[in-house]
């Protein structure tokens, strides 16, 4: 079955202004700042209509079995149903994920969602013969076909793909059996999601005079205080309070391990990782590669902490230390309306198509802004409404972090827009491995246009080190989070088990080992060994990598969108609008850019270094 997926970044928001975080009750926030969700339905009834609609209409599927290699006409007419009813599946699932992400609170929507993972399931069931009958085309027959019947011209990408993979596919009741498996598959992720963010007891603080709920959101407030003390005490009680359910949550990440464990056997595959990027045709030795990059740059990394420990004029970094302002007593504060227009001057390198329908996201309530009681946390980009248009959550608090993730998102709206309109829907959804290129590369712009704006040296270090912020956050710390992830991945693999404590120790050491730590680079004080348990991305199975690797592709794009021929950003627009129809290495090589080799992450790493040495240079010239 086609079905396209909700792109989510998890972005948890460094600090806030106080006019924003009093915000607190969802009913009180304006509703141009509130996203409008009857685009998808004009109510929960009609939801509930359309979702019995489908529920009927689907059994339908039934009539195709036997007939889809019988003739091009009687496969074209079985494709189109099928991607008519994903479609209409993922519009309702959309709504009822949203309307969950405003309040997670709320038991009516969380119920709504279970219901479509149900239905998902019961049409999987019912298209389980779909598969094995495909599978029995050989390549000379699809073309035939494809001859013979224009419209599959359409689906020949998926067929393709899908016979590339013939000898990961089972039987018709092997196929019906893994469908109804996804009614159980997800309950680690789900448990783990509806505790943090609905009923995990999070300590209270108490912070000048105040007793504060130190919860993810204001954990990623505090932990950017100017005041260490604070920081340090933020930290050792955020983390000490994870750790007291160190075995509960060691318990679901390894029942999500062994879901794809499961997964990965039933397909025939070698390994959960050779199973997660086999879907992309990505190579193995793209991840393998990326760690290998990293762990030979770590001196650069260490080179921006050595850099932060100067200007924060620390004699030893602590990981409390890592989310300080770098800059003292510089206003990086910006509203909603001036990040937009910052956010929309600096866009237009991409065109006028581009920025004007980057207005229409913010002027049409395609972005629910800010943060309210049991909202989801983070920030993310839905495209999965394909008739409609892409939906923003945010949790806006008011600083250069928040404009910097509101134009990532942004890009991700702008990948899904452009693919929508251009690609077919069995087309459309793009890979996850190229999904953070236009993110990234929107920030690119948007760094570009500010430091051209901003000529004093404190307000310049305060952006240069924004972005070495990202590249941090991006490049280096998704990498670790990757090899954590392959560690704890190949041990289950080798049939051990793994509980909280292990994944503790093994999270420290690895943590250690990037930060450092032996060498006095920056110290990882013992309560870090829990941060693992705060990062709900290890859920997604080998995910995380691929923001660093589009990281890497998006700073090879971004020269050639700002300093580039027209044909580049021609290119760069046309690889967008691609979607998914094609590999993403391919997508990415019709772009400009060759993953295959080391250039995109060699001209990161030259980027880095360049950034480095003039905020060396400014530091310098100011006598610090």
């Amino acid at each position: 079955m086609l079905r396209k997926t909700k792109l989510m970044t998890a972005v948890m928001l460094f600090s806030t202004s106080i006019a924003v975080s009093q915000m607190k009750v969802r009913e009180e926030l304006p509703d141009k700042y509130k996203w409008n969700l009857t685009d998808l339905y004009s109510s929960d009834e009609a939801w509930k209509q359309e979702k019995d609609r489908i529920q009927t209409e689907m059994q339908k599927a039934a009539q195709f079995k036997g007939k889809l290699t019988q003739s091009a006409s009687s496969l074209l007419e079985a494709l189109r149903f099928n991607t008519k009813i994903a479609k209409d599946m993922v519009r309702l699932s959309s709504y009822a994920s949203m309307k969950s992400d405003q309040d997670t609170r709320v038991t009516k929507y969380a119920g709504m969602k279970q219901e479509l993972s149900q239905l998902f399931s019961q049409y999987g069931a019912l298209t389980s013969f779909m598969v094995p009958e495909l599978l029995t085309f050989n390549d000379e027959q699809l073309k035939s076909f494809i001859q013979q019947e224009k419209g599959l011209e359409t689906y020949r990408f998926y067929l393709s793909d899908l016979l590339r993979k013939r000898a990961h596919k089972g039987s018709e009741e092997v196929e019906r059996t893994l469908a109804y498996s996804s009614l159980m598959s997800g309950n680690a992720s789900s448990v783990y999601n509806t505790f943090m963010n609905a009923e995990f007891p999070y300590a209270d603080i108490e912070i000048d005079g105040k007793v504060v709920k130190l919860n993810s959101s204001n954990f990623a407030l505090y932990r950017a205080s100017e005041n260490r003390d604070l920081r340090a005490k933020v930290f050792e009680t955020y983390f000490n309070k994870l750790n007291q359910f160190q075995r509960t949550l060691g318990t679901t990440l390894y029942g999500n391990l062994n879901t794809a464990l499961f997964y990965a056997k039933a397909r025939n595959y070698n390994s959960t990782l050779e199973s997660a990027l086999d879907g992309g045709n990505i190579p193995t030795a793209v991840y393998h590669n990326l760690v290998k990059n990293v762990n030979n740059n770590m001196e650069t990394f260490h080179r921006y902490l050595n850099l932060r420990k100067r200007m924060m004029g620390l004699e030893t970094l602590h990981y409390y230390d890592l989310y300080a302002p770098l800059v003292e007593q510089v206003d990086l504060s910006y509203t909603v309306e001036e990040s937009i227009d910052n956010i929309l001057n600096s866009l237009k390198p991409l065109g006028k198509e581009y920025v004007d329908v980057s207005k229409k996201a913010f002027n049409k309530r395609w972005i629910d802004m800010y943060p309210n009681e049991g909202k989801r946390s983070g920030a993310y980009s839905n495209g999965s409404a394909y008739d409609v248009h892409p939906y923003i959550l945010m949790n806006y608090n008011g600083k250069y972090n928040d404009m910097s993730t509101l134009t990532h998102e942004l890009g991700h709206t702008m990948h899904s827009y452009l693919a929508n309109k251009k690609q077919d829907f069995a087309n459309a959804n793009y890979s996850i491995f190229v999904a953070e290129v236009a993110s990234t590369l929107n920030e690119e712009l948007l760094n570009d246009y500010m430091l051209k704006q901003i000529k004093d040296d404190k307000t310049r270090l305060a952006i240069l080190g924004n972005y070495l912020e990202g590249a941090k956050g991006t490049l280096f710390r998704q990498t670790q989070f990757a090899e954590f992830e392959l560690m704890i991945h190949d041990k289950v693999g080798k049939g051990e088990a793994l509980t909280g404590e292990d994944f503790d120790r093994m999270y420290l050491e690895l943590t250690r080992k990037y930060y450092g730590h032996d060498k006095n680079v920056c110290i990882v004080d013992d309560n870090v060994k829990s941060e693992w348990s705060y990062i709900p991305h290890f859920y997604y199975n080998f995910y995380v990598y691929q923001y660093a690797t589009s990281y890497t592709a998006s700073t090879a794009l971004s020269e050639k969108v700002l300093n580039g021929t027209d044909e580049d950003r021609k290119k760069y627009l046309n690889f967008l609008a691609a979607g998914g129809s094609k590999y993403p290495v391919e997508l990415l090589e019709d772009a400009g850019v060759n993953m295959n080799s080391s250039e995109p992450f060699d001209l990161t790493i030259a980027k880095v270094n360049k950034v480095i040495t003039e905020m060396e240079a400014i530091l310098t010239r100011l006598g610090k």
